[in-house]
């Protein structure tokens, strides 16, 4: 249940020289990829070390980026990100589009419970962070919206696994390595048992002692009969009201799969 990682433990692979004749549009993204929370600024030589591009062609790139409007540069010639990604970004229905639908439902929850509510997609084999709201005094954690974290050890992660094609799942289930994660899952066969059982009671509970001593609860959201997003609460362990925060997440996943059933506009596929 390690939701204290989502930039850290499930970051895609970065570095090593793309593939002579790679695509352009290969490149770009690995120049984009250099970017994240730790690495918000980037000089050319930082940006083609961690994208593993040639620096003459990185420089190349870059400069066509930020006609583009996808990067900017800064005046002391560091690259960062541009606004045309978060103007193209906001386009996308497993994103924003979900989250117009869920934030009033998940503002709800976030009054009941002043903790760190949760909604994410799963993107391959990774969940992706689509938002969080945060109580000010709620127990430290390390993500930001559009971090990663991984399927196998966290709430949200748990829920989208176990609903994931079985493909995906063995796959998981075949490398899984325990880490910073849920207590109670330690080993392949930990996995699948736990798999199980979100599919059983239809969410997820889990616990971690490190960093920090924390637990959650997670459920789906559902688009119709298909698991669009996962939705959960995290809170410190000690005193942990499973009582109140289970029934009150499971209610809220329902009330927005609801709502995105209801609307045949909103089509998450």
């Amino acid at each position: 249940m390690n939701e204290t990682h989502a930039d850290s433990g499930a970051r895609r692979g970065r570095g090593g020289r793309p593939a002579e004749g790679q695509p352009v549009v290969d490149r770009a993204f690995a120049l984009l990829g250099a970017f994240d929370s730790d690495h918000r600024a980037l000089s050319l030589a930082d940006l083609a070390h961690r994208s593993g591009i040639p620096r003459s062609s990185a420089l190349r790139l870059a400069r066509s980026l930020v006609r583009a409007g996808a990067l900017e540069r800064l005046g002391d010639g560091r690259f960062v990100v541009g606004l045309r990604l978060l103007e193209t970004a906001s386009l996308a229905p497993r994103g924003h589009g979900l989250r117009a639908v869920a934030m009033p439902f998940m503002d709800d929850l976030f009054h009941v419970t002043r903790q760190h509510v949760l909604l994410a997609v799963r993107d391959q084999t990774e969940a992706l962070l689509v938002e969080r709201l945060s109580a000010r005094d709620a127990s430290p954690v390390r993500y930001r919206v559009g971090g990663r974290l991984p399927l196998t050890s966290t709430g949200v992660g748990l829920v989208l696994l176990a609903f994931a094609p079985t493909a995906v799942q063995d796959h998981a289930i075949a490398t899984y390595q325990p880490g910073n994660g849920d207590d109670d899952v330690r080993s392949p066969a930990d996995l699948r048992r736990a798999l199980a059982e979100v599919r059983r009671g239809d969410h997820a509970f889990g616990r971690q002692s490190h960093p920090w001593r924390l637990s959650t609860v997670a459920a789906p959201v559902r688009d119709g009969d298909e698991v669009v997003a996962a939705l959960s609460v995290v809170a410190p362990t000690s005193g942990f009201p499973d009582a109140g925060y289970g029934p009150a997440v499971r209610a809220t996943a329902r009330a927005i799969s609801r709502r995105l059933s209801q609307d045949g506009e909103r089509r998450f596929p």
